[in-house]
């Protein structure tokens, strides 16, 4: 049986319904959307996440479009789930997310006055307290990549004024968390050195780096996968010369690579 296609219409509301219209149909006619749930879906739509973000270091806006519409496609498929189990619909997932925001944004509907961002942020933890969330960290999800979760962590605390005003004190306890490193690792017979005890003065080096970045503006998780990045196309390029040339990498000392590499670097 051939389902009829929903015609394009050029508004916000037709096109969400279009894409509505046509995973219902999918989720009864296609037998691989049919046998979906949303635990099978999850590792996929982590895919899709990550590829979108991959997008948008990369700004490729033709990617990003093609990305943002996976990625609303698997919104979407969640709710259609839910609406099948009757637990909740996507009429309702939407009215939730606007009241929501409504009354997050006090300053917007209602008489609360701010002055800057951090305000805003500030008045966001709040709102939520009182809304019952137990702790301010509730928010921050236990499945979150250490390095976000550290940035998100520190971000939070700061909406209730647990935080340094001043960057030049985030940078002391960066110094100080590096020499406490230093003392733990910079050891000469490795063998003696407590490995559990240097991993966790590393972490604490690392949150507090993470901490230096985010008062400085900069996201981590960006600046180190632009880094990832960068490094990748480099090595890319020191294998391409290494095979022009008949090298093999592992037969290669330190300082040829380097030839390769610093070629890379001009690039």
């Amino acid at each position: 049986m051939a389902y009829p296609i929903p015609e394009t219409q050029y508004t916000p509301g037709k096109a969400f319904e279009r894409l509505i219209t046509i995973l219902d149909t999918l989720r009864i006619a296609c037998p691989w959307d049919r046998k979906q749930t949303m635990e099978s879906l999850r590792h996929l739509t982590m895919e899709e996440l990550y590829e979108l973000t991959d997008a948008i270091l990369e700004k490729d806006y033709n990617e990003i479009k093609k990305e943002l519409g996976d990625v609303m496609l698997h919104l979407l498929f969640y709710a259609k789930i839910a609406d099948e189990q009757q637990q909740f619909n996507i009429v309702e997932v939407l009215n939730a997310i606007c009241d929501k925001l409504v009354v997050r944004h006090p300053h917007i509907y209602s008489d609360t006055q701010v002055d800057n961002e951090q305000d805003v942020k500030n008045n966001w933890e709040a709102i939520k307290l009182k809304e019952g969330n137990k702790s301010v960290l509730s928010g921050v999800p236990k499945g979150l990549p250490a390095l976000v979760k550290a940035y998100r962590i520190q971000d939070k605390v700061r909406g209730v004024g647990f935080d340094w005003d001043d960057k030049t004190e985030v940078w002391k306890k960066v110094e100080e968390e590096l020499a406490e490193f230093k003392n733990e690792f910079n050891l000469t017979d490795k063998a003696s050195v407590d490995q559990e005890k240097a991993e966790a003065e590393f972490g604490d080096l690392l949150f507090s780096l993470i901490n230096y970045a985010r008062h400085l503006g900069i996201n981590p998780e960006n600046a180190l996968e632009r880094t990832n990045k960068k490094f990748i196309q480099r090595f890319s390029h020191l294998e391409k010369r290494a095979s022009e040339n008949g090298q093999n990498l592992k037969e290669m000392t330190l300082e040829e690579m380097d030839v390769y590499w610093n070629e890379a670097k001009k690039l």
